[in-house]
């Protein structure tokens, strides 16, 4: 074989594999066209399942667009696709999202809102006083002397007709003989069979007699006066308790002169006493007459007193916004006494059945307005205004604002600043570790406003492009060393909707935008 047919066998062969070559690229391209075919039309339906539902504004204001828009800014409006908010369409009410595992390690609970009965026990500081209805005031009606004390001394227990003290009185002895000088005429008139004197005899007998009953002159020296002859005199008279108790006030001293109707001692009764209890004014609809009272004082801890509620007074105390409620309680060997502190428990007569109820800790009160933040999904809660009604110590009534079985967070309270506001508290709840970074450059400062016009650089996770826009800083201290021109990089936090709060900023070398 010669080197020209050598060469001509060399070239074909080489051609024959370039053919080769060609056709199996050309089976491989023709399979994986094929091949990938299917995958591309999967491709072309996911992308066609993904279509948006709507378009939500860029700066998070309560605004959206079936088509795609720009705002004010011309910042492009970001979409929404079907599962990103499965509860929500445009216009329902904002809610709250954070994750499943902050969830966890913030410890939120939830309880479910239900029908109960409500039923309360209020507790009240109150006192021990005297029963008034068994206080009792001895004071003579007629001029007098003291000429002896049987009962010297306050606090000294006295029994109903105990000789209290005995009295000399000009008046009573004038009276004792009129009285005795007419009855002897009586007497005289009638043995001498005089009926034309009789009469007048007898009436002025029975004056004089009279005379000394209003003087509270006991039966028993009546009937010594009576049994007595004209001109026997007695020359002092005693003065006895007309009830049973305990000196509380004695102004008697023996020797001392008194007149008509000057109070010498004062008796109580102490058989009952009243527990006067302070009710502040929001509870007193839960105090009913009739209702039982239960009572512990310190000097008996061991022991719980027990008495009904026989009075709500009909005003309020100005001073301390309470009303005095009236618990009656017999107290037999006088254990209890007059002026002791107590702690009253008082317990609704007719527990309310509401229509819908929730536990305390599951009402964010601003003092305006009262939230619930209710479950929508798994890491999802929605803030309802509610309207409350009657309350004790665990649940309250829901009027509004909620439905039964719905499921209420009853264990965040904590999220909440005791110094924020509810829009912050709510906000901070959903975005409590949502925190935006940027760059940028101080345009403006308004001090007074606690403001900032910034020109800033692209924020990725809001989605956001370079521009120039004003924000709110957490604090004036944020303020200082800044001035127009200052290269900063920032961080801000949305506290409400379009409301972009500074909360950190650090001077940089230049613009990061």
């Amino acid at each position: 074989m010669t080197a020209r047919t050598t060469a001509r066998t060399t070239k074909m062969g080489m051609g024959i594999v370039a053919a080769l070559l060609a056709a199996s690229v050309y089976g491989v391209g023709y399979w994986m066209g094929h091949r990938q075919a299917p995958a591309n039309a999967d491709h072309e339906a996911a992308a066609q399942a993904r279509k948006p539902l709507f378009y939500r504004n860029p700066m998070g204001l309560p605004d959206t667009s079936p088509t795609p828009k720009k705002d004010a800014m011309g910042m492009d409006y970001i979409p929404v696709y079907a599962g990103e908010q499965p509860d929500e369409a445009p216009g329902a009410t904002q809610q709250i999202k954070i994750s499943t595992d902050k969830v966890q390690k913030l410890g939120v609970r939830t309880e479910a809102v239900q029908r109960k009965v409500l039923d309360r026990t209020l507790r009240a500081a109150g006192r021990v006083e005297l029963d008034e209805r068994r206080v009792y005031t001895i004071a003579a009606k007629f001029e007098g002397y003291i000429e002896k004390l049987h009962v010297n001394a306050t606090g000294q227990a006295v029994r109903q007709g105990q000789t209290l003290f005995e009295v000399y009185s000009p008046e009573l002895v004038s009276a004792q003989r009129e009285y005795l000088l007419a009855n002897q005429a009586l007497k005289d008139a009638s043995a001498d069979n005089l009926p034309g004197l009789q009469p007048g005899m007898q009436q002025l007998a029975d004056a004089g007699l009279a005379r000394l009953k209003n003087w509270d002159i006991s039966p028993e020296q009546l009937a010594q006066i009576k049994a007595a002859a004209a001109g026997q005199t007695r020359r002092t008279l005693s003065v006895s308790s007309p009830v049973g108790g305990v000196v509380t006030e004695k102004k008697a001293v023996q020797g001392m002169r008194f007149a008509p109707g000057e109070v010498l001692y004062q008796v109580a009764d102490l058989s009952t006493v009243w527990v006067m209890a302070e009710v502040f004014e929001q509870d007193i609809r839960w105090v009913k007459t009739g209702s039982r009272a239960k009572v512990h004082l310190s000097a008996y801890p061991d022991n719980v007193f027990e008495g009904p509620v026989t009075t709500i007074y009909p005003t309020l105390k100005a001073e301390t916004r309470t009303v005095a409620v009236r618990i009656e309680l017999s107290n037999p060997g006088g254990r209890l006494k007059p002026g002791m502190f107590a702690q009253v428990e008082l317990g609704n007569a007719t527990p309310r059945d509401v229509t819908l109820a929730v536990p305390l800790s599951a009402v964010i009160d601003s003092g305006t307005r009262q939230i619930v933040l209710v479950q929508r999904g798994e890491g999802r809660y929605e803030p309802r205004e509610v309207r409350l009604g009657v309350r004790n110590d665990k649940d309250v009534e829901v009027l509004s604002g909620v439905q039964d079985g719905e499921a209420v967070v009853v264990s965040a309270n904590f999220l909440i600043d005791a110094e924020s506001n509810l829009k912050a508290a709510i906000s901070g709840f959903g975005h409590a570790a949502v925190g935006h970074h940027a760059q940028g450059k101080v345009e403006a400062i308004d001090a007074a406003n606690k403001e900032l016009s910034i020109s800033h650089g692209p924020v990725a996770s809001l989605h956001w492009p370079g521009m120039t826009m004003d924000f709110k800083v957490a604090n004036e201290a944020l303020l200082q060393g800044l001035q127009p021109g200052s290269a900063i990089s920032f961080e801000f936090v949305e506290r409400g909707p379009g409301e972009w709060v500074i909360t950190a900023v650090q001077p940089t070398a230049h613009a990061g935008h």
